[in-house]
C-alpha cells in the first residue's frame, strides 16, 4: 500500500473540515426551521383553543390533530409533541424572543426551559446556559440539581435579581452572585462516610473535569496544595482557580467539618499573599471559597465574610432526595431575605 504524502493528509484534512462546516451548518438551517415551525403550530392551535374557549374542545382538539399528523407525517407528530409546541407559544408568544432563542438553542434545550414556570428562574437557566454552553443533559442536570435555588443571586430581591440577570443578558459582566453556589453537590467523588481532607483533595483532583463543571465553565484550575511562604513559614493553599469572567483568582480552602471561626484568618492570609504576589495588572481581588461540611447563617452573618471577599458554602457528597433538598434550599433562601428586609447584611457577596 502506497503511502499517503503530505500534501494528500493536507487535502484530506481540508475537504473533511468543509464536509463537517457543511453538515454543522445544514443542523442549525434545520434547527432554526423546526423550531419555528413548531412555535408556529403552538401558537395556531392555541388561537383555536382559545377562540371556543372550552378546556375539553382543547383536549379534543390536540388529540384529533395528533392522530391526523402522525398518519400523514408520521411519529414526529405525537400527541405529547403538540403539547410542547402549545407550551412553548404559551411561554414565548412574541416572535422576536422566539427568533433570538432558536439562534441560542436547540429544540431539545427548548423543551427543558420551557417547562421552568418562574420567569425569573427561566430567564437566569436561559443566560447561564448560553454563557456556558451546557449541552443538553447538562443544562438537564442543573434543573434536577436545582442550581438556581443554589446560586447565591436566589437569596437576593426579585428587583435584583432581575437586574442582574438582564445586564448579563445585554452582555454586561457577570457578578460573583451569579457564580458562587451553595452547597456545591460533590457526589461524584464517590467518598466513603469516613474520608480526611486529604482524600476529599485527591478526589476532586482526580474528577477535575466534573468538579470543574458543578464550579462553572468559566473556572480554570491552576494548583493543588499552593504553596505560601510568609517570613519563613510555609502554608498550603488546598486549591487555586482562575474565573476568566470575573478576572480574579479562586482560592478553595477544603474542610471536612463545621465552619469556624478560625478558617476566616487563615482565608485572609492566603488571599493577601495572592492579591501581593499573583494577581496580575487588570485584575480583580481574589475571592476565598471556603467548602465545608456545615454552617450556620448567624455565625457567617457575624464575620461579615463578604467585607474579606470570602464565602462560605456546604458541599454535599450524596444527592438527597429532591424533596429535602429543595426544602432546605428555600429555608435558607428565606432566611437570607428576611434578614434583608430588617436591614441585616448575612450575605457572603462581592462589594
Amino acid at each position: 500500500m502506497s503511502k499517503i504524502s503530505v500534501s494528500e493528509q493536507s487535502l484530506w484534512a481540508e475537504v473533511r473540515e468543509l464536509i463537517e462546516q457543511s453538515r454543522r451548518q445544514v443542523a442549525i438551517t434545520v434547527n432554526v426551521a423546526l423550531t419555528m415551525l413548531y412555535w408556529q403550530v403552538g401558537k395556531r392551535v392555541n388561537e383555536e383553543v382559545l377562540k371556543e374557549k372550552r378546556g375539553e374542545y382543547g383536549k379534543q382538539i390536540v388529540a384529533t390533530l395528533a392522530r391526523q399528523l402522525t398518519t400523514e407525517y408520521g411519529k414526529g407528530w405525537s400527541e405529547k409533541q403538540l403539547r410542547h409546541c402549545l407550551r412553548f407559544a404559551e411561554v414565548f408568544p412574541e416572535e422576536p424572543i422566539v427568533s433570538t432563542l432558536w439562534r441560542q438553542f436547540s429544540w431539545s434545550h427548548l423543551k427543558e426551559i420551557i417547562y421552568i414556570d418562574d420567569p425569573i428562574k427561566r430567564t437566569f437557566y436561559i443566560e447561564m446556559c448560553r454563557i456556558e454552553k451546557w449541552s443538553v443533559r447538562v443544562f438537564r442536570d442543573r434543573i434536577q440539581s436545582m442550581l438556581y435555588e443554589r446560586t447565591a443571586i436566589s437569596r437576593k430581591p426579585e428587583e435584583t435579581i432581575r437586574h442582574e440577570i438582564e445586564q448579563l443578558g445585554e452582555g454586561g459582566s457577570i457578578t460573583p452572585d451569579l457564580v458562587f453556589r451553595d452547597p456545591y453537590v460533590l457526589d461524584f467523588l464517590n467518598l466513603r462516610d469516613s474520608y480526611s481532607e486529604k482524600d476529599l483533595e485527591s478526589a476532586i483532583v482526580a474528577e477535575l473535569q466534573r468538579f470543574i463543571i458543578e464550579l462553572g465553565s468559566d473556572f480554570a484550575f491552576l494548583a493543588r496544595q499552593k504553596r505560601i511562604a510568609i517570613d519563613n513559614r510555609d502554608y498550603s493553599l488546598d486549591l487555586l482557580f482562575y474565573h476568566r469572567r470575573l478576572r480574579s483568582l479562586v482560592a478553595i480552602d477544603l474542610k471536612i467539618g463545621e465552619f469556624d471561626a478560625a478558617y476566616k484568618g487563615q482565608m485572609e492570609l492566603y488571599l493577601a499573599w495572592l492579591e501581593k504576589h499573583e494577581s496580575m495588572e487588570g485584575e480583580n481581588p481574589p475571592i476565598g471559597l471556603i467548602l465545608c461540611a456545615g454552617k450556620t447563617p448567624e455565625h457567617v452573618e457575624l464575620l461579615q465574610l463578604h467585607r474579606s471577599n470570602i464565602r462560605v458554602a456546604d458541599y454535599l457528597t450524596a444527592l438527597p432526595p429532591k424533596e429535602v433538598l429543595l426544602n432546605g434550599l428555600h429555608r435558607a433562601i428565606a432566611f437570607a431575605r428576611n434578614r434583608l428586609d430588617e436591614g441585616g447584611d448575612l450575605t457572603n457577596e462581592h462589594p
